[in-house]
Order: structure tokens, then C-alpha cells, then sequence
């Protein structure tokens, strides 16, 4: 085999390649501005280092490729460990970036001069597909400088890849998904640059497979870092898959995203390129009209004036694309802004009142020049359209706010001219009407032309209603015009054919032109009587309207013409009955508007009562669903006291029997009706209280509705705290409603309860104690909600329920916010004690409750939170201390974590109180009538059976055992606890002790023995078994707590010593007689222990 023959040209190029390659790098690196003329440099080297070839047995060798890539990889190794931030690294990889793209255009222009094949292999595919092999070796690198180097590195080159190997892109596609759940942010900023520019290539996915462009969106969404999702937003791809996503960013955390989303993605690609005629993405015709609602309520709506002023460019930018220029020779200036107004409201719904004036005023506010150019000629009112009657009214608001009378007067016609033209219109409307009822009748209309008729008449009302809501803004010192409004409103609202949602718009007129409530009042009363008396008659009036010069073409007014004899309700035919439901319900839609419109109570307008007697009370008791829905909301008519106390109840018996959407209703007035008469209520129904109370408690269960419970929480939350509820029932169901499952997924209650807790239990000292006393009571409801629970159900844990009491409860928070307010009388001190008090109260439940495991950690973990004042009572300390010992001995704690919680609570008391408790004596407490009922509860505290603690070689033995009156020691903290009576016998080993307590404090003599005060011990049952010898009784002393003379000790049973020996006494413990060494035998000791119990 020859061997291998090296170019002669070769290791001169290889001199030539490591001198100039650096140098290149080192002007790279030193400025942006020479990376051109550095780019030629280094593809005039390389190409002559293509050409350096070697032969070889399968062909020919690339040496010079292959030294210009290992120069230049040599190079990238000393940039890629630089951190973020260095420049000379950043210009370096931004070179190669460069380069890459350089290199790969020049071979594409050497293929199209050549005619070569594509797919043909060629420097440049081989340079780039070397570059990506060397960076795929760092995406795993454990330094995350090196990886952000590569990754920025792989971001600059990726759109400029060329052509290479579908292994090579397959595996740079896969990389870069990989290195997307990257934990350094910097790294997945580079990550979803190049991604985006390789979304581009992306063929199709196999099924079930992420595309590049899935994993950009969810990024987007859900990536925790504002830089990577903002990288994502501007580097996207935006088209209609991904659009939908990119809107979603206008209600984004980040500011910075937000006001991009409108300045750099909406704004820029409205058109396509420099042309404005060419519609992009996010042209407004190319949007619909929910995306451009969202665009317009979200940026206009934005807290940040930054993002306001983004989103007012976008609608600056529609108005110039959608506008029409000016027809040749109309001299009329801004006549595209004009038109592209009018456009842009044409693609809005303006039946969504806020954000199309939102709009239009942004525009307004933004390019005043619009404002400040705008005419209305005769021609615009002529041929008025909803999007033009819109825009002039928002016109004269703006107007309005802006204090520009000088232009409104020159714009704006006077009132005259502007009621003939709302009369027209209202007249134009009525014919339509009647033509659309006599088509019906005559013919079978089609689907069209229904629509066609329906769309005729929803136009003419939309620009009577503009008309009219501009006509509120008039100037009326027009005597003549004023009265011609007035007289065209009053005739308009007279009419049968006034379409509903004229009606409250009409009464904006009403209102403006009244001089006061008590006239509008009484304008409508007179209405409502009128068409109530007009149309229960037997013939039927002509309203028809004409066309007068100075007068309103309606005809003769109503009230002038004397209605017929109705007829009786029992005589009325269907259509007479139906058509007289129409009138009452219209007129209580009357009703609804005026009192909406005036600030006045029945006292103050007592023509009122008429129509309350007649209209809105008959209307409440009907069973219609119509009536009453409407009926209801007319809660400023229950602010008369009579009629509030009287009716009050109706409305309660109502809501339980309603649909949801009339609960709401409902409960509104009960509610408001309960707040401001709640004294009369007391006063002089005092029964339907309790009554109100049950209902709604019983509802803020049985509701099924969300929103009515909610409602329910809310209405209750807020007499608790006006103080208007006192007991506590409601606010224990409230609590417990705040902590049920149930409501889980009830955010509105949850979030209402929420607030309300805080304010209440920070509001007031009495409030605190009160949420003090139901913690127990509502620990066990939860407590047994979570034994109910399905598996797929969750609720609230027991430790999170007592750090919630242990917040709520905090006298430290309530002083603080007292002080802050400056309440320092002593209606509004914290009581210091309430947490005091509710650790007496959890010991007393950890003493007669059968608490589970992790119930009993939770409300043991909750003692040392619990602050405890620097003074407090001494029945109170000495109450705490009882419990804790009697807990110590009758309720030892087995859990570990549990036990500890408890000694550091059990520490803190016996440290904070030290001093009260130096002298403590159980013989004098139990003299004090004041711990009767405690020590009565201490001693009906029976022992666990498990409580007793045995040797480890013992087995345990069932036996009775007695209890005497006294549980207690004198001693305190440190002193030595001792325990008599139990002794050994030859081999047996001692057994582990339970503690006892004496009444005096340890002597310093060792021979001195305290005086035991041990508590009886249970009821033992001893097995029968066989026959065993009998022997002599032993006489057993067992000292009560109320026995304090000396005894003669009874003598010591054989082989038995006392631990503890006193010169005048010795005493023997029950225990000590059954716990006995095994070695004397069994049997004997059982007959001792029966002979001893048939004595007693």
C-alpha cells in the first residue's frame, strides 16, 4: 500500500490560514463596520484553501477544507466560555453569523452561473454543516456560558443555513426543542430565536408530533421569564394559526410585552411592505370583529398609559388604510381620516356601547387634527347612518369634555332643526313597523326578508337612538326649540310602537329638559295613567303622526281625550288582555327609567302612590315570569318605610321558589330593603327576621346557582359588618361555607369571603373573640366534610385551617391596625387574651375528643403560634396549667412531631408565667369555687388504657384500677417528679414508671418521701384461672387528695422494697401489687388482688 502523497501547496496554507484567520477575528471583533470587508477577506482564503486538495485511493482528500475549518473552530473556542454581555464576543459571533450567510449566497450565485444541480455538495454546505456538528456538541455543555454562546451562535446562522443534510437538520431541529426547557433564561431566549427562524423550513409533523411552531406558542404562554416570551412575540411567525395567540399576549403580565404586541407586531404588519394597498395579518378588514374587540378593549383599557398610546397608534394606522381619498375637485381637508372613521365603525358593533366610543375617542384624543377638521353639513344629516349618527355624537361629547364650544357651534344644528329630524326618523321607523305587521299578515315572509326587515328597522332605531343621546347635550336656552324637544319626547314616549330600547334614552331627554324630579315625576305618572286608561278601551285612538311646521305631527295630546269605560278584566277577550299586558309592562318599564333617573323618595313625591298601588305592587304578585323580572329591580320604590316592612316578606317567600336569574333580583331587594329599614323592621316585625336569616342561610346551600350564592355570602358579609347582624350562626355558616368544598369552584364567593374575614376579624376586638369561639366548631365540620370526600375531590387541610384561625385571631394585627387608624379609646383596644383563650379551649378538646392523628398534630402545631400576652389572669394561668398536666398524664402524645409542637407551647407558658406559678398548691385550687367546674371536668377524664407505660419484658395486664381526687403536683417547672409504691421481687426487672404528683415541693433530704396524690387507675378485669393457695389479706392504704393524716402503714409484703421510705408512713400502690414479680407466682397474686377488691 503507498502511502499518502501531501499537496505541495499544503503546509504553506497552513501557515498562511492560522496568520490571517486570527487577524480577521481580531478586526471582527473591534468594530461592526468592518465586517464586510473582513467577510470578502476570509471567503478569499477560504476558496483558496478549497483548492488544495490530496489524492487518495477513493478519491480526493479536502486538506484545505478541512485546515480552514479547524482554524476557524480554533478561533470559536476561545469566544464560547465568554459570559453575556462581552462585546468583542458578541460582534465575533454576529461575524460568523455574517459569514455563514455570505458564504452560502456566493455559492448560490456560483450554482445559478454554472447550472449546477442544488443538491449538489459544495463548500459552503460543507462548511455549514461542520460548524453545526461542533456547536451540537456544546447544547449539552454543563457550563451555561458555553451554552449560550452556541445557542446565540446556531440563532445567527440558522435563516441562513442553505443548503444541508436532512440528518444535519433533523438533529439541529431536535437539539434546539431539547435545550427549550433550558433553566438559564438567556439560554431559551437564544432557543426560541432560532427556532422561529427555522418554523420557516418546517416541513410537515408527523402525527402526534410538536411542531416547532406548537412549541413557540406554548411558550409564549406559559414560559415563567418576561424575556423569553417577549422573544417569542417578536420573533413568531404571524399568520391565522398563531394570531389567536399573539392577541392573547394584550393581556400579559409584563408591560413591556404588552405595549409591544400593539407598536411592534399589530402596527407593523397591518400592510405588507411599503404599499398600503396590499392588507397584512393585521389589517382590520382581515380581523374579525371579536379579534378587533379584543384588540381595541384590551389596549385602550390597559392600566399603563404606554400601552394606551400603542394601542391609539394601531387605530390611527386603521383609519389611513380603511379611509377613501377625496373624489376629484372636493375641496373638503382630512376627507380620508374622515372616511376611515366611518369604516372603521362600520367593522365595530356598535351595539357594544364602550369600546367603540373608546375608540373614536382615542382617535380624537391622538390625532386632533381629525377633531379639529370634522364638518356635518346638511348632507351628512340627510343621509344619516347608524355609524354616522354615532360618530357625531361622540363628537359632541368629546366636545363636551374638552370644553370646545366654539366647535360644536359651528357644526352642530339648533334644537328645532334637530327635533324635526329625530321626528322624521320616529316616523320613518313607525312606517316601517307597520309595513313589516302587514307583510306578515298578507304574506309568508322568507328567511331574507325577515332578515331585510328587521335589519331596516334595528338601523332606523340605532340612529333614533344616537340622535336622541346627542340631543342631551344641546344647548336648550332656546325657548321654542326647548319646548318642540320636550313636547316630541313626551309624545314619542306616549306611543305604543316605541321600541324598548328607546325608552330610557327618551327619558335622558325627559330629565335634561325637566326643571326638576317632582315635574318628571309627575310627566310620567301622567303617561302611565294615559296608556293605561287609552288602551283598556274598547275602540282604539289614532296616533298618527303629522307634519307640522312648529307643532309635533302625533296628534292630539293623550291626555286630552277621554279614554272609554274599560271593560271589566272578567270580560276581556285574549287580545285585549294581551295588549293590556304590553301596556303594563311597558309602563313598568317606565317606572324602572324614572326612578333609575331621580333621587327622591315616596315621601317626597307622593304622586307615586298612585301607581304603586295600581302598577308596580299588582305587578309583583303576579306569577308571569315577565312581570316580576321586571318588576323587581325597582328597588328604589321600597325605600318608602310602610310599603318596605309590609312587602318585604312577599320577596322572601319568592326567592326560594324563582328561577336563578330572578333570585338575583330578588335577593338584591331583600337585601338593600333589609339595610335601610332594618330599625323599623326590628321595631315593628321583630318575627320576620329570624325568618329573613333562615331563608338565606338555607340558600347559601341549596342554591344551585353560583352567582346566587355568591350573591347570598355577599349580602350576609355585608350586614355582618354594618353591624346589623349580631349572632352568630351566620357568621359560623359563613366560615363554613368559606372552608366547604362545595365551593371550590365558586371564585366570586371565595373571593368575597375572603375580604370579608380579613375586615371583619380586623375590625373590631369583639369580632376577633367571636371568630375565636367557632374555631372548634368549625375545625369538626371540616373535619367531618374530609371524611366525606370522593377521591377526585380536594379540601382545605387541617394545618392550613388552624394557621387561618391563628391569622384571624391575632391581637397583635388588630392593635396594630387600631393604632394606625388612631381609635385609642377603649371601645376599639384588642383584647391581648383571645388567643389565650382559645389555647384553653383547644387543651380542653384534646381532652375529651377523640381527635384522629393528624387532627390532634394540627391543633397541637397551632399552640405555639398562639401569642400569649405578658399579664395575664391567674385563674386563666392556672386553668392553662391544669389542662396541660392533666393532658400530660391522661392524653400522653405518642406522635413524635406532635409531642414536641406541644412542650414548646408547654415551655413558653411555664417561662412567660413563671412567677405566677411559683406557689402553686392543687390543695388550695380545688378550695376555689372558681376552678370547681374545672377540676369537676379534669377528674372525668378517664385514662387511655394505653396510657400506662410498661417494662419492655412485661406483658400488658387488663385490671382495675382506682382514682383518687387528686391529679395535681405543686411542683413547678424543674422540679423532680416522683412516684412511690412500685417494687421488685428477686429477678424481675423494674418497669418503666408513670408520673406522679405530690403536694409539696421536693425536700432536699433524700430520706424524706413526698405524700403520693396519684390518680385511681381504671377498672382492671383479671382473668379467672385454676385453683390457687390462699393466703393471708394484706390491708392497702390509698391516699386521697383530701386526706392528710397520718396512717399506720400496712406491713410489706414478702420480697417486695419501696423505692421511697418515710420514718413515720409507708405506702403501698395498687399497682405495685399487680405489677409484682412474676417468680412468687401468678396465681397467688390474683387471689390477693380478688381478696383486696372484695374488702373494698
Amino acid at each position: 500500500m503507498p502511502g499518502r502523497t501531501l499537496q505541495p501547496g499544503a503546509a504553506a496554507l497552513s501557515d498562511k490560514v492560522s496568520v490571517h484567520v486570527p487577524r480577521i477575528f481580531e478586526q471582527a471583533q473591534t468594530s461592526v463596520a468592518n465586517h464586510q470587508k473582513n467577510l470578502v477577506a476570509l471567503y478569499k482564503l477560504q476558496t483558496e484553501a478549497a483548492l488544495c486538495t490530496e489524492e487518495v485511493r477513493k478519491g480526493r482528500k479536502l486538506v484545505g477544507e478541512k485546515i480552514f475549518e479547524e482554524a476557524i473552530l480554533h478561533v470559536l473556542l476561545r469566544v464560547l466560555p465568554l459570559k453575556k454581555g462581552v462585546t468583542p464576543a458578541d460582534r465575533v459571533v454576529k461575524f460568523i453569523g455574517g459569514y455563514v450567510k455570505f458564504v452560502n449566497e456566493k455559492a448560490l450565485e456560483q450554482q445559478n452561473q454554472e447550472g449546477a444541480d442544488e443538491d449538489d455538495d459544495t463548500t459552503a454546505s460543507r462548511f455549514t454543516a461542520c460548524l453545526l456538528r461542533f456547536f451540537f456538541k456544546g447544547f449539552l455543555s454543563k457550563d451555561k456560558n458555553v451554552r449560550y454562546r452556541i445557542l446565540q451562535s446556531v440563532a445567527e446562522m440558522v435563516s441562513h443555513l442553505g443548503l444541508v443534510d436532512e440528518d444535519v437538520y433533523s438533529e439541529l431541529r431536535s437539539s434546539l426543542m431539547d435545550r427549550a426547557n433550558d433553566k438559564e433564561v438567556n439560554v431559551r431566549v437564544q432557543v426560541v430565536i432560532a427556532l422561529s427562524k427555522l418554523s420557516g423550513t418546517e416541513g410537515p409533523a408527523e402525527e402526534g408530533e410538536q411542531t416547532v411552531q406548537e412549541l413557540l406558542t406554548d411558550i409564549m404562554e406559559h414560559d415563567s421569564s418576561a424575556d423569553v416570551r417577549r422573544a417569542a412575540v417578536l420573533n413568531l411567525p404571524i399568520d391565522e394559526t398563531t394570531l389567536s395567540a399573539i392577541l392573547d399576549r394584550t393581556r400579559d403580565t409584563d408591560t413591556t410585552i404588552r405595549k409591544l404586541v400593539y407598536s411592534a407586531i399589530l402596527e407593523k404588519n397591518v400592510t405588507v411592505g411599503d404599499n398600503d394597498q396590499i392588507m397584512g395579518p393585521t389589517h382590520p378588514r382581515a380581523l374579525s370583529i371579536a379579534q378587533r374587540e379584543l384588540i381595541i378593549r384590551n389596549g385602550l383599557g390597559d392600566r399603563e398609559p404606554s400601552v394606551r398610546a400603542a394601542a391609539a397608534s394601531l387605530l390611527g394606522r386603521w383609519v389611513d388604510v380603511v379611509g377613501e381619498p377625496a373624489a376629484d375637485g372636493e375641496e373638503k381637508p382630512n376627507v380620508k381620516a374622515e372616511t376611515g372613521l366611518v369604516q372603521l365603525l362600520k367593522m365595530l358593533d356598535l351595539a357594544e356601547q364602550k369600546y367603540p366610543v373608546d375608540a373614536v375617542l382615542s382617535i380624537f384624543a391622538s390625532r386632533p387634527e381629525i377633531f379639529q377638521t370634522m364638518t356635518f353639513g346638511p348632507d351628512f344629516w340627510e343621509n344619516l347612518t347608524p355609524e354616522t349618527a354615532f360618530l357625531a355624537r361622540v363628537f359632541v361629547e368629546h366636545g363636551m369634555a374638552t370644553n370646545d364650544n366654539v366647535r360644536l357651534e359651528a357644526v352642530l344644528p339648533v334644537v328645532t332643526e334637530m327635533a324635526f329630524r329625530i321626528q322624521k326618523a320616529f316616523n320613518e321607523l313607525t312606517s316601517r313597523i307597520d309595513d313589516e305587521e302587514e307583510a306578515r299578515l298578507l304574506t309568508d315572509l322568507t328567511e331574507d326578508e325577515k332578515i331585510h326587515y328587521e335589519d331596516a328597522r334595528l338601523e332606523k332605531e340605532a340612529i333614533i337612538g344616537e340622535l336622541l343621546q346627542l340631543a342631551v347635550n344641546l344647548d336648550y336656552s332656546d325657548e321654542i326649540g326647548r319646548r318642540k324637544m320636550f313636547q316630541l319626547v313626551r309624545d314619542m314616549l306616549s306611543q305604543e310602537l316605541l321600541p324598548k330600547s328607546l325608552l330610557n334614552k327618551c327619558l335622558d331627554v325627559l330629565r335634561k329638559l325637566s326643571p326638576s324630579e317632582r315635574d318628571l315625576i309627575r310627566v310620567v305618572v301622567e303617561l302611565v295613567q294615559d296608556l293605561r286608561d287609552r288602551t283598556r278601551g274598547d275602540g282604539e285612538e289614532e296616533n298618527l303622526i303629522k307634519d307640522e311646521d312648529a307643532e309635533t305631527n302625533f296628534g292630539e295630546t293623550p291626555g286630552t281625550v277621554k279614554p272609554p269605560r274599560p271593560n271589566p278584566p272578567r270580560e276581556q277577550t285574549a287580545e285585549e288582555k294581551a295588549r293590556a299586558d304590553t301596556i303594563d309592562l311597558k309602563c313598568l318599564l317606565l317606572c324602572i327609567g324614572m326612578l333609575e333617573r331621580v333621587n327622591g323618595t315616596l315621601d317626597e313625591n307622593s304622586t307615586l302612590e298612585g301607581i304603586l298601588e295600581e302598577l308596580i305592587i299588582p305587578s309583583v304578585r303576579r306569577k308571569e315570569y315577565i312581570f316580576r323580572e321586571k318588576d323587581d329591580p325597582d328597588a328604589d320604590v321600597w325605600d318608602y318605610k310602610p310599603l318596605a316592612v309590609n312587602s318585604i316578606k312577599l320577596f322572601v317567600d319568592q326567592v326560594p321558589l324563582s328561577p336563578s336569574s330572578l333570585q338575583e333580583s330578588l335577593l338584591q331587594v331583600v337585601f338593600d330593603v333589609f339595610m335601610v329599614h332594618e330599625a323599623e323592621l326590628r321595631k315593628h316585625r321583630p318575627e320576620i327576621i329570624p325568618y329573613i336569616m333562615d331563608t338565606m342561610l338555607d340558600l347559601l346551600d341549596a342554591a344551585e346557582s353560583d352567582k346566587v350564592r355568591a350573591l347570598v355570602g355577599l349580602g350576609l358579609s355585608k350586614l355582618v359588618l354594618a353591624g346589623l347582624i349580631t349572632e352568630d350562626e351566620p357568621v359560623l355558616k359563613l366560615l363554613r361555607t368559606y372552608l366547604s368544598p362545595t365551593t371550590e369552584s365558586n371564585l366570586e364567593l371565595r373571593q368575597c369571603l375572603t375580604f370579608f374575614f380579613q375586615v371583619f376579624c380586623y375590625s373590631s376586638p369583639t369580632n376577633q373573640a367571636t371568630i375565636g369561639r367557632m374555631f372548634l366548631k368549625t375545625y369538626k365540620a371540616c373535619k367531618e366534610d374530609r371524611e366525606t370526600l370522593d377521591e377526585d375531590e380536594g379540601m382545605i387541610s387541617p394545618a392550613q385551617i388552624t394557621t387561618l384561625f391563628a391569622d384571624w385571631t391575632d391581637p397583635n394585627k388588630l392593635r396594630a391596625i387600631i393604632d394606625a387608624n388612631g381609635k385609642l379609646n377603649s371601645e376599639h383596644q384588642a383584647i391581648m387574651s383571645v388567643q389565650f383563650d382559645l389555647a384553653v379551649e383547644v387543651l380542653r378538646s384534646l381532652l375529651e375528643e377523640n381527635w384522629g392523628k393528624d387532627d390532634k398534630r394540627a391543633l397541637c402545631q397551632m399552640l405555639p403560634k398562639l401569642y400569649l400576652p405578658d399579664s395575664a389572669d391567674d385563674d386563666k394561668v392556672k386553668r392553662l396549667k391544669v389542662l396541660m398536666y392533666t393532658l400530660r398524664s391522661r392524653r400522653p402524645i405518642r406522635d413524635t412531631i406532635t409531642n414536641n409542637a406541644f412542650t414548646k407551647f408547654e415551655a413558653a407558658v411555664m417561662k412567660k408565667y413563671a412567677q405566677q406559678l411559683q406557689e402553686f398548691s392543687e390543695e388550695e385550687y380545688r378550695k376555689l369555687e372558681q376552678l370547681d367546674e374545672l377540676f369537676k371536668f379534669v377528674d372525668s377524664i378517664i385514662p387511655d388504657v394505653d396510657d400506662e407505660e410498661f417494662g419492655l419484658d412485661e406483658p400488658r395486664r387488663k385490671g382495675k384500677k382506682r382514682r383518687s381526687d387528686s391529679i395535681m403536683t405543686a411542683t413547678t417547672e424543674g422540679d423532680e417528679v416522683t412516684s412511690a409504691g412500685s417494687s421488685k421481687r428477686g429477678r424481675s426487672k423494674p418497669r418503666s414508671k408513670r408520673p406522679r404528683f405530690s403536694n409539696s415541693d421536693d425536700a432536699s433530704d433524700d430520706d424524706e418521701v413526698t405524700e403520693l396524690h396519684t390518680p385511681p387507675p381504671p377498672t382492671r378485669t383479671v382473668p379467672k384461672r385454676s385453683a390457687a393457695t390462699k393466703k393471708p389479706p394484706q390491708t392497702i392504704y390509698v391516699s386521697s387528695g383530701s386526706d392528710e393524716e397520718d396512717y399506720t402503714p400496712a406491713p410489706r409484703l414478702k420480697g417486695r422494697t419501696t423505692k421511697h421510705i418515710k420514718e413515720e408512713s409507708e405506702e403501698v400502690t395498687f399497682d405495685s401489687i399487680i405489677d409484682g414479680d412474676e417468680q412468687d407466682g401468678n396465681e397467688e397474686e390474683e387471689e390477693e388482688v380478688h381478696e383486696l377488691l372484695a374488702e373494698d
